[in-house]
């Protein structure tokens, strides 16, 4: 299972480190310390966080942009049947759906708390592992 640094679960939800902080001193975001080293945190529980985070913003409310952006999010969904997959990525305040096979989701490993980046172009949205 994925596991975070205070940082980068930040970075993915779109937040300050202290916010993160507080979530964990608030009991709203689980953490743990494994021998003495920092805290992190579950990947499964931070998608539960990500998923729950932002209302998706008003249509026409955001800037446009080039066809090749990357926006990195973390994996808070997928469905997997025999031949494709449906993954669900929340990229700050983006929730991101893509369509792939099922064996493209398998050889990246995608599962719930998994990071990773949607690069969308046109009406095609690719999902990366980084």
């Amino acid at each position: 299972m994925a596991t975070y640094r205070i940082a980068e679960a930040a970075e993915l939800l779109g937040v300050s480190d202290d916010t993160v902080r507080r979530w964990i001193d608030s009991g709203r975001l689980a953490a743990r310390r494994e021998a003495g080293g920092p805290a992190v945190i579950d990947g499964e529980a931070l998608a539960g966080v990500a998923a729950g985070l932002h209302e998706a913003p008003e249509p026409g409310a955001t800037r446009s942009s080039s066809a090749r952006n990357r926006l990195a999010g973390i994996v808070t969904r997928v469905v997997r049947d025999t031949v494709m997959a449906q993954v669900e990525i929340q990229a700050g305040p983006f929730r991101l759906v893509s369509l792939m096979s099922r064996e493209a989701a398998d050889d990246l490993g995608l599962e719930v708390g998994v990071r990773a980046v949607a690069t969308v172009k046109a009406t095609q949205v690719s999902v990366d592992v980084p």
